[in-house]
């Protein structure tokens, strides 16, 4: 499978909004030890960097050389260029391992393989997803919708688990529940815009000459958004389970 954010590893380093420190800190409750968590298809390492706070190391690992080197740094992290597939780790040896909006790029029964090679006693296995961003005013967010929806022919097939949470996927494990909480940020829509332009369907469809249709609808959304700062909230779900 072609990887959607092979490039542009600067961009979304700096302009996707990072997971709540209260994530780290649910997902690191859910095991007994705490010498190693994975982090799969960790990106620039937004959630790597919160799990360095509570596990004496960290392997962060993607197969983007592009997304790893705007990585952020952390003395209990260290990343590796390595696929889901793949995992350049010891058997028995991790206690957590999360996929952050990255699993249904993976091939899942690899990956699962891999998981359970890997896992430790009472390891647990964590998918996170945040859905689309949510405004209090509907009626400003609708501009926004609007570009998501014309970028369909551009957006993966995958693109409907990230909307489903993952409800599709076969999950061979012991499920546990987990509350993921919320992305919060307060936002002009220069940031917003910023957000935007990360998607991976956004930067396809300007790739395939469609850079007018973008700017148009941009323009529809900054102008319903207007000067002032708005409250973005963006939904977390972790399907967990005990491995």
């Amino acid at each position: 499978m072609t990887n959607p954010f092979e490039a542009g590893g600067a961009a979304y380093a700096a302009n996707r909004p990072s997971y709540p420190p209260a994530l780290a800190e649910t997902l690191a409750g859910l095991v007994e030890r705490k010498a190693l968590a994975v982090d799969v298809g960790c990106g620039s390492g937004q959630l790597s960097v919160l799990l360095g706070d509570y596990f004496d190391e960290v392997i962060g690992l993607d197969p983007s050389e592009s997304q790893l080197s705007g990585a952020v740094a952390h003395p209990r992290v260290r990343y590796h260029c390595s696929p889901a597939e793949a995992l350049p780790v010891a058997d028995g040896a991790a206690d957590l391992i999360t996929a952050a909006q990255a699993a249904h790029w993976f091939d899942r029964p690899k990956f699962y393989a891999e998981v359970r090679r890997i896992a430790a006693p009472g390891a647990v296995l964590a998918l996170i997803t945040c859905n689309n961003a949510e405004l209090d005013r509907p009626d400003i967010l609708d501009p926004i919708m609007a570009l998501y929806h014309a970028l369909d022919p551009w957006w993966r097939p995958e693109r409907v688990d990230v909307e489903t949470g993952y409800a599709r996927f076969d999950f061979p494990f012991d499920e546990l529940t987990v509350d993921g909480g919320v992305i919060e940020r307060d936002w002009e829509f220069a940031a917003m815009r910023a957000y935007l332009e990360t998607w991976s369907a956004l930067r396809a469809a300007r790739e395939a000459g469609q850079g007018a249709m973008i700017e148009d609808h941009l323009a529809r959304a900054q102008s319903a958004w207007g000067g002032e700062i708005r409250r973005v909230t963006w939904p977390i779900t972790v399907r967990a389970g005990r491995i």
